[in-house]
């Protein structure tokens, strides 16, 4: 079981700085979007190249923010992400961050074609939902993905952030998504890590700087 709240100490300390946990006061429903990041087979699937177990837990909780947000016509951005043969696209990564081998699958994992790069199995994906690629960890930096394109067309300014891994492209979307002057709710219990310390480290990161750290719970009733 992954951790959901920030850490104690850091909940001082953020008390200290600006008086009160939640970070926005001003959501409008009908600005935000949720952005579900990298529920793909690659990482939710047992034996996916780059497994991600705990990914698994989450589906529940993103599927239900899913069917919220279309009840009150939120849209819904599935980010992929998407990588020529052989990783050409990324060579930074895949010569240097991971094994010869293991760099191999995963590549082949993440083409177009590959079943590895689909969403995810127990997500929910209705045709009327956006899906974009990315060949990045963050969806925001110059060449990655046309997301932050998407958002300013339909007129979002806030994002629901799910997804995995919670640590690596989650938060560096998030990060990003905040100095481009867009809210970040990051969804402590739809959003996964490998393990509950790399969890709880983003989260207490990203509550201190970059985002609001919400529940399931809490985003269904900020969204009524």
């Amino acid at each position: 079981m992954q951790p959901t709240a920030v850490s104690e100490p850091i909940r001082r300390r953020i008390m200290q700085r600006r008086g009160r946990m939640r970070v926005f006061t001003d959501l409008d429903p009908d600005k935000m979007a949720l952005v579900v990041v990298d529920m793909q087979n690659v990482f939710c699937q047992p034996g996916g190249a780059l497994e991600i177990a705990p990914s698994r837990e989450t589906a529940g909780n993103i599927n239900r923010l899913a069917a919220a947000c279309r009840r009150r016509n939120i849209p819904i951005i599935w980010i992929r992400s998407y990588h020529q043969p052989g990783g050409a696209d990324w060579r930074m990564f895949f010569d240097y961050f991971i094994t010869p081998e293991r760099g191999a699958m995963a590549a082949q994992q993440l083409t177009e074609r590959d079943p590895g790069s689909a969403i995810y199995s127990e997500m929910h994906v209705e045709p009327t939902d956006y899906v974009v690629n990315k060949i990045r960890y963050s969806c925001f930096i110059p060449g990655s993905s046309n997301l932050e394109r998407l958002l300013r067309s339909l007129e979002r300014d806030t994002i629901i952030l799910c997804g995995t891994r919670s640590n690596v492209c989650c938060e560096s979307t998030a990060r990003d998504a905040m100095m481009l002057d867009f809210k970040v709710l990051f969804v402590s219990d739809g959003t996964s890590a490998m393990s509950p310390a790399e969890h709880q480290a983003t989260l207490d990161t990203l509550a201190q700087s970059f985002a609001d750290i919400v529940t399931t719970d809490e985003v269904l009733k900020d969204i009524q």
